[in-house]
């Protein structure tokens, strides 16, 4: 069984101590990578500058070399030139794979690039890169598969969900695309993330009174689950601690 811990690197903030940032963060996901499968690590999440993906991954890799690391790499305010550089150091660092996504604007005012993730995908695979690390992109929970024919012809490895609520999103995702794999993530429901329920106009009460099951039946279907819980990553550690997934 897949299952995924989505990890927000620190913010980079202005008189918080970067290192002890990094430190408690790095302790964290040690403490629970030892009830989940892999980790995977976004990058600026709603634009706000934050460690980057690569510098954390690396030093994951040293501290737990066995650990299947997945990164994001947002490419709305990166040059092709910096996109090549962060897809050769993911491969050097040996992370499993890479999410291609357009990003969130810049919350510094960063200018826009203009690349597009399957644009960008189509060139990378060209040069083989995808011979040597897996490429997702990203889809919406509940896309029109008539409107989505540009992300399959770049030939990703997968795609990566947004948020999912219930069981037949991820029916129609996998039926729909059946030779891509699918990883969907679920958001851990508790009050501390209900802000972030909101701000996706998610409903937790849909599955929150019998989440085990609810995970264990996506995980059916797909083979892989992406958990992420923003706000709370201690009822997420307690809850995977006592899951007999």
């Amino acid at each position: 069984m897949a299952i995924r811990y989505e990890a927000n690197p620190p913010k980079i903030v202005e008189g918080i101590d970067r290192q002890e940032s990094i430190e408690k963060f790095v302790d964290r996901v040690k403490r629970i990578s030892k009830f989940c499968d892999a980790v995977h690590i976004t990058e600026n999440v709603l634009g706000f500058e934050r460690v980057p993906p690569i510098e954390i991954g690396a030093i994951l890799k040293k501290e737990i070399p066995e650990l299947p690391i997945t990164v994001s790499l947002r490419i709305r305010d990166k040059t092709e030139e910096e996109i090549i550089k962060f897809v050769e150091d993911s491969i050097e660092n040996q992370f499993s794979g890479i999410l291609i996504l357009l990003g969130d604007p810049s919350q510094n005012s960063k200018p826009d690039s203009g690349n597009l993730p399957t644009k960008i995908l189509q060139k990378l695979n060209s040069s083989n890169y995808n011979s040597k690390i897996d490429f997702y992109l990203s889809i919406s929970n509940n896309p029109d598969f008539s409107k989505i024919q540009n992300k399959i012809n770049s030939k990703p490895k997968g795609f990566m969900t947004q948020v999912i609520q219930n069981i037949n999103q991820v029916e129609n995702l996998k039926n729909n695309l059946k030779n891509f794999d699918i990883i969907p993530i679920i958001l851990y429901p508790s009050l501390k993330n209900e802000s972030s329920a909101k701000f996706l106009n998610l409903n937790l009460e849909e599955y929150s009174k019998n989440f085990e099951e609810f995970v264990n039946k996506v995980h059916q279907i797909t083979g892989d689950v992406l958990i992420t819980s923003p706000s709370d990553f201690t009822s997420l550690y307690e809850f995977l601690s006592k899951s007999k997934f």
